[in-house]
């Protein structure tokens, strides 16, 4: 009889998980599994679902090259019941475990199917805190209580002390400052290339997983081919070494650029290791700050991208559990458009919208600011249903998991959470898109016109979104110029940008803009 069986999900493809640090090679069998019901409870990019099973597969792979006994269902065994639910009653079934052991789910829906597991299967469970994150929710409730705003200034400082990152003898910042995100706002510059990035080999179990994906998905959003990630732990810390070393110097200045054709300029691309579990937060923190000491990689680099990790990775996994599961359902603004069909690859002729969702539809990646400023931005100026763009955003960025995703979007992009995350809505007219792309050089819209035919739809729709929500907004400080300008208009210039920005809002509805 099997004495324990462990449960690995897709996104703990990691062997410092505790529950391994428990295993009996022996009489122990590790269970992992590709089900229909997680790879399409949204409609996933083709090259995410391809990353992670591939990662899944190596990952199986690497546990029975250490002497684990591991049964690995795949998507097309002929015995795979499609769902966790189901495959884990198989595996009970099949060994009589004494016991369950699993790392903690990072999700909120998955973790609801291992509370409902321990009360209908008459088996104990065993479940570990998962220690790849380096604030536990626990302590993450403990640093909100009683608090009335909750920044991720404050708590990212928390973190630095925590993992005495970036801190000089006396415990104060290196430098005098925590935050050097004013030095992280640079234009792109003409010409503005990103370095070459690596390319893996394809191996036997790449090339199998990809031609499933084609088999079983090819209705799917998304370019399958070509097939850049890294799949295995080795392969990760390569892209983390060539980040470091060729990409972060310049990081900090330029990560707020854009750029038409170059997806990825100096980010890193490790957020989808980290998140399944190749890549470890805090060894890629510590590696960063080496670059410094190094002289690698100036201090607003280095600074900026710890704070992605150490501060707002954390954050948002923070802000997740302890407001979930009402959390996406939150609508501040009472947003009920449609998500426009441009979103998934049909013509718009904002160039700006266009590349971000071309660069999606390619990589499965797009960068923060193209994520926040383009296409969330839009979202929010133009009255999407945030539980759309939530479903849009979790199935189209290979990074994107539930616990990350949802305040990312509910909160940051869309303000749908009233300012839980953020003190402002990141709303902006295409004068800021302007100032940190080119995109605006090949459209047909002008940045600098309001209201006409040439008007970029930004511009309007920003004033009308202002107008319509200032009852919920003019108190807000950090739009304490906003009103007053918009006040200062005359009247008839006012009526003008409303009306531009409701013919804009019924071309949306019919798929014209």
């Amino acid at each position: 009889m099997t004495q324990n069986l462990h449960f690995i999900f897709g996104d703990q493809l990691s062997h410092n998980l505790l529950n391994l640090r428990h295993i009996d090679q022996k009489n122990d069998v590790i269970l992992m599994c590709e089900v229909v019901e997680e790879a399409s409870y949204v409609w996933h990019h083709r090259k995410k679902i391809a990353f992670i099973f591939a990662a899944m597969r190596h990952f199986a792979e690497e546990l029975r090259d250490q002497g684990f006994q591991v049964d690995y269902v795949k998507l097309d065994d002929e015995k795979n019941r499609g769902s966790f639910d189901e495959e884990l009653k198989r595996a009970i079934t099949t060994y009589n475990p004494q016991k369950i052991l699993l790392t903690e789910p990072s999700e909120y829906r998955v973790w609801q199917k291992v509370l409902a597991w321990q009360k209908e299967l008459e088996i104990p469970f065993e479940i570990f805190p998962d220690t790849r994150f380096l604030c536990s929710q626990a302590e993450f409730r403990n640093w909100a209580k009683g608090k009335k705003e909750l920044r991720l200034e404050f708590f990212y400082r928390e973190m630095r002390k925590k993992h005495k990152i970036l801190l000089d003898a006396t415990q104060k910042p290196i430098g005098g400052k925590w935050n050097y995100d004013a030095e992280n706002r640079k234009t792109p510059k003409a010409g503005m290339k990103s370095p070459k990035r690596i390319s893996h080999k394809k191996d036997q179990i790449t090339s199998e997983v990809l031609d499933l994906v084609a088999r079983k998905f090819p209705s799917n959003f998304g370019d399958l081919l070509p097939f850049h990630f890294a799949v295995t732990r080795a392969q990760a810390l390569l892209e983390a070494q060539h980040f470091i070393t060729e990409l972060l110097p310049n990081f900090g200045d330029y990560q707020d650029a854009m750029v038409a054709g170059e997806p990825y300029l100096y980010h890193s691309l490790l957020s989808s290791y980290i998140n399944v579990g190749l890549l470890e937060p805090l060894e890629i923190c510590k590696m960063a700050e080496k670059a410094y000491f190094d002289q690698v990689a100036p201090l607003n680099a280095v600074e900026g991208f710890i704070r992605q990790i150490l501060g707002w990775r954390e954050y948002v996994r923070g802000i997740y559990w302890l407001h979930m599961p009402k959390y996406v359902e939150l609508n501040f603004f009472d947003a009920q458009n449609d998500l426009p069909k441009f979103y998934w690859g049909d013509k718009t002729a904002m160039s700006c919208v266009a590349e971000a969702v071309k660069q999606t539809k390619e990589h499965a990646y797009s960068h923060h600011i193209q994520r926040l400023m383009v296409t969330g931005n839009f979202a929010l100026l133009a009255g999407i249903n945030p539980k759309q763009v939530h479903e849009w955003y979790l199935a189209v960025y290979a990074d994107a998991f539930d616990w990350v995703e949802v305040p990312n979007t509910i909160g940051m992009a869309l303000h749908a959470d009233g300012g839980i995350m953020a003190s402002k809505p990141y709303a902006a007219s295409g004068k800021y898109i302007s100032r940190m792309s080119n995109f605006c050089k090949s459209c047909r819209f002008d940045p600098e016109i309001t209201v006409g035919d040439k008007a970029c739809p930004f511009n309007s729709l920003y004033w009308n979104f202002m107008n319509q929500h200032q009852d919920k907004l003019k108190t807000n400080q950090r739009l304490k110029f906003v009103y007053p300008t918009w006040q200062k208009m005359a009247e008839k210039k006012r009526e003008e940008i409303l009306n531009q920005a409701k013919i804009y809002l019924e071309k949306l509805k019919h798929n014209q803009l």
